[in-house]
């Protein structure tokens, strides 16, 4: 059996009744895959690679991935917050070190190592257009990361603003934990979050990994169930 682990922040994670109804892509992935695949979900809302690195969360994961496994590597969001030093990373010096060291816990245990660009934002301007990504430097920091390692990687960003631009600043809204007043009984106040998922988004956005996986072919398209 293969064992996808997945590194990642808050829209990875795997929720619980008491975020409800927040919904992260790994909690979901299970829909796209083989019944011979299994995730193990490790990410964890507010994580940068940095933290997570310093709780020891890829020491956990380095004890237990394997030969044939898979390591997605999703980071990004909170990477970008200069104003909390514990989380942190200049993305061209300390982003790519770090990236580097998950890179080399999947190899070093004959895992492959699988580098998916953040999430974009859900942020419209007044006139409904899509906002220029805050998240550019990161993902350009990745693109050279992965070049440069030789490591397979998904756009999820730039994957994630196509599909925002084609559903329009009002369709997307029901990707995210976006409430205006009184619209959802279990979130009876406003709720303008742009980066948080419901389920439909998780689902929305892991099909997109999955078509990443599935046009790198081989031992990652193998990954996907028949569909």
């Amino acid at each position: 059996m293969n064992t996808i682990f997945w590194a990642g922040d808050s829209t990875v994670q795997t929720n619980d009744y008491s975020t409800y109804p927040q919904t992260g892509i790994g909690q979901v992935f299970s829909l796209f895959i083989k019944e011979s695949c299994h995730v193990e979900n490790h990410g964890k809302n507010g994580r940068s690679t940095k933290s997570f690195m310093d709780e020891g969360r890829l020491r956990e994961i380095e004890g237990r991935i394997g030969e044939g496994d898979f390591l997605f590597i999703q980071f990004g969001h909170n990477d970008e917050k200069i104003e909390d030093p514990t989380r942190y990373t200049e993305p061209f010096s300390a982003f790519k070190d770090n990236l580097e060291c998950f890179i080399r816990v999947a190899r070093e245990h004959g895992a492959n190592p699988v580098l998916i660009t953040p999430l974009e934002r859900r942020r419209f301007d007044s006139e409904g257009k899509l906002e220029p990504s805050l998240h550019e430097d990161y993902v350009t920091a990745m693109k050279q990361t992965a070049e440069q390692s030789k490591v397979p990687l998904i756009d999820l960003c730039g994957m994630s603003r196509e599909v925002l631009e084609l559903a329009g600043e009002q369709e997307s809204r029901r990707w995210y934990m976006f409430f205006p007043e009184g619209t959802y009984r279990e979130h009876p106040q406003e709720s303008k979050d742009n980066t948080h998922l419901r389920y439909e988004g998780a689902v929305q956005y892991g099909s997109l990994i999955a078509r990443g996986l599935r046009s790198l072919g081989g031992i990652y398209e193998d990954l996907l169930a028949d569909f």
